[in-house]
């Protein structure tokens, strides 16, 4: 079963890191667009600024998420690394379960976001309902409520990057 559980996650983390990869990519060809045909075309595009703001939605909750999974978030834990081993745990405990907290935060109040603004639309994208738009934020917390489940019980994944600590960059 925790096989099973951990090939599950490894899924959903490469959907998080499809999704986020391709926002990225996404907004990295947005804002040159605009800017071209701000100051080339002299006719600014309406549309290009708020398109890369509701993808830089999509990066930051489905992409924060996977980099949750795999501990590639910022973390300052130079005090807790100079705790005993026996406090480290305890204190792991206590962060995953407030990272949980944080992640049922998200997943509640995203919901409610998303259900109060459904059938409210964009002014540059009328076809488009503003519920979709805060979708990320409740699917980003239900992805990451699943990778703390993932890592309290199993630990963390292993690192998909294979290392080889006897190479240096320039061999």
């Amino acid at each position: 079963m925790a096989g099973l559980f951990r090939r599950m996650m490894d899924y959903l983390y490469l959907v998080c890191v499809i999704v986020g990869c391709t926002a990225f990519v996404l907004i990295s060809a947005i804002i040159p667009w605009a800017v071209f045909t701000r100051y080339v075309l002299n006719s600014a595009a309406s549309w290009p600024e708020p398109l890369a703001v509701l993808l830089t939605i999509v990066l930051t909750f489905i992409g924060a998420a996977a980099a949750y999974r795999l501990n590639l978030h910022m973390n300052i834990s130079y005090f807790a690394d100079h705790l005993p081993t026996r406090w480290r745990t305890l204190l792991d405990v206590i962060v995953q379960l407030l990272m949980a907290l944080i992640a049922v935060f998200m997943i509640v109040w995203g919901e409610r976001l998303v259900e109060v603004t459904w059938h409210n639309t964009i002014a540059d994208f009328p076809f488009l309902s503003v519920g979709i738009t805060y979708l990320p934020i409740p699917v980003g917390g239900a992805c990451l409520l699943l990778f703390i489940i993932e890592r309290i019980f199993l630990g963390l994944p292993p690192d998909p990057i294979v290392h080889h600590p006897e190479t240096t960059p320039f061999d």
